[in-house]
């Protein structure tokens, strides 16, 4: 894989390179709740922009429906990539079109332009290959160069990910350089005891890491509403919790296999239950009850792992040498349902472990939640494609840059 600093090396002056990042970041009233994913990007982009490239920045957002839609515009995303850098940041209203073709065209040395989210155009996530194909030929119309540096988004077979990099000269940026380092010292020469904490709401979105992490990890710790499903499969009642039925057979299966490979399973001992799902909005103080993870009441909902489990998961992780964290094990969103989460962030930070936060919702718990950043070995920009790394599948977007 072709790194930026080689492509550096060769000189990038008045060259048009197209950096596919990943903007994808949570909106709220068109204002950014958590600018990760920028600040993440944005090395990559001042390198290129100081030594004089024409930076065409694209990305995707949220799930618009192939057409556009301006719930799910990257203008904001644009807006706080030039405050970052310190420089305007030209900002195209299409993908393709005359905005486009004229913002990129009207750059100088060293600036850099935003174009709209990629996702406004059906080619960018079509399944047929002629579609994606013709939309990225007009994506390299507008750059003489590729940088790959969307972490985010390598587990995507989409035009700008895979097909682009096919069509022009292509390097991987910084961010995914880091990314992928960190990754193989999850999966290679791992040191030991390697403790993972999984969480989130889906049994079924864990089952291939959990499949392939019964052969490396030393605990496994399961909170979120995936847990249901591994407390209901042992035979316990869990009320009206998130549950997957269907999941349970391969539950079991899993709690077998960890048994006689020596792997500790370890599942929450209480649970902070409750009979309504919470107020997201205006977080009105909750109504709940702590109970033992076997005795979740017939009319109650399980929303936070308890105290118990809390001080119980830290023990678990205390002397660990690797840990992977990914998913948060309660409604983190929800104050009263935040502390299982938090306990977790926190022993990861008094930890003196390499610490990997995972992605997705897990690293904007940790932000959220108001954690230093620097308190952990690495945070994520990419929960998905982390998880199909960790599960050894072959990622699109990384296929593509080492071709």
């Amino acid at each position: 894989m072709k790194t930026i600093d080689e492509l550096l090396a060769e000189g990038v002056r008045g060259k048009r390179v197209f950096v596919r990042a990943d903007l994808n970041v949570p909106l709220a009233g068109g204002t950014i709740t958590d600018d990760g994913r920028i600040r993440a990007v944005q090395p990559t982009i001042a390198k290129l922009a100081e030594a004089g490239a024409r930076v065409v920045v694209a990305s995707h957002l949220g799930r618009p429906k192939g057409e556009p839609d301006p719930a799910f515009s990257l203008a904001p995303a644009a807006a706080r990539l030039g405050e970052l850098l310190g420089q305007d940041v030209a900002f195209a209203t299409d993908t393709v079109g005359a905005s486009a073709k004229e913002t990129v065209a009207a750059l100088a040395d060293g600036q850099v332009a935003v174009i709209e989210n990629l996702r406004f155009n059906a080619g960018e996530t079509s399944k047929d290959d002629a579609e994606r194909g013709a939309f990225a030929d007009r994506l390299a119309e507008l750059a003489d160069v590729y940088v790959g540096d969307g972490f985010g988004a390598v587990h995507r077979k989409h035009a700008s990910v895979f097909d682009l990099p096919a069509r022009l000269p292509h390097a991987a940026g910084y961010l995914i350089a880091t990314e992928v380092g960190v990754l193989k010292k999850l999966t290679a020469d791992v040191k030991r005891p390697y403790v993972v904490v999984l969480g989130g709401a889906k049994v079924s979105d864990k089952l291939a890491v959990i499949d392939q992490l019964l052969g490396k990890a030393d605990r496994i710790l399961i909170g979120g509403g995936m847990a249901y499903t591994f407390l209901k499969a042992q035979g316990h009642e869990v009320g009206i919790s998130l549950l997957q039925e269907d999941q349970i057979p391969v539950v079991l299966e899993y709690l077998a296999r960890a048994e006689k490979l020596g792997v500790e399973l370890v599942l929450p001992v209480d649970i902070l239950a409750s009979s309504d799902f919470p107020d997201l909005k205006g977080k009105t103080p909750a109504e709940f009850i702590t109970v033992d993870a076997d005795k979740i009441p017939a009319d109650k909902e399980g929303l936070d792992i308890g105290p118990k489990t809390r001080e119980l998961y830290a023990s678990k992780i205390a002397d660990a040498e690797t840990v992977f964290w990914n998913g948060p094990v309660g409604v983190f969103e929800h104050p009263d349902y935040a502390n299982g989460t938090k306990a977790i962030a926190q022993a990861l930070t008094e930890s003196s472990a390499f610490t990997v936060v995972g992605g997705g919702d897990s690293a904007a718990a940790v932000r959220t939640l108001g954690f230093d950043e620097n308190a952990f070995g690495h945070i994520s920009t990419g929960g998905g494609a982390s998880l199909e790394y960790l599960e050894g599948k072959t990622l699109p977007g990384l296929a593509a840059l080492e071709v």
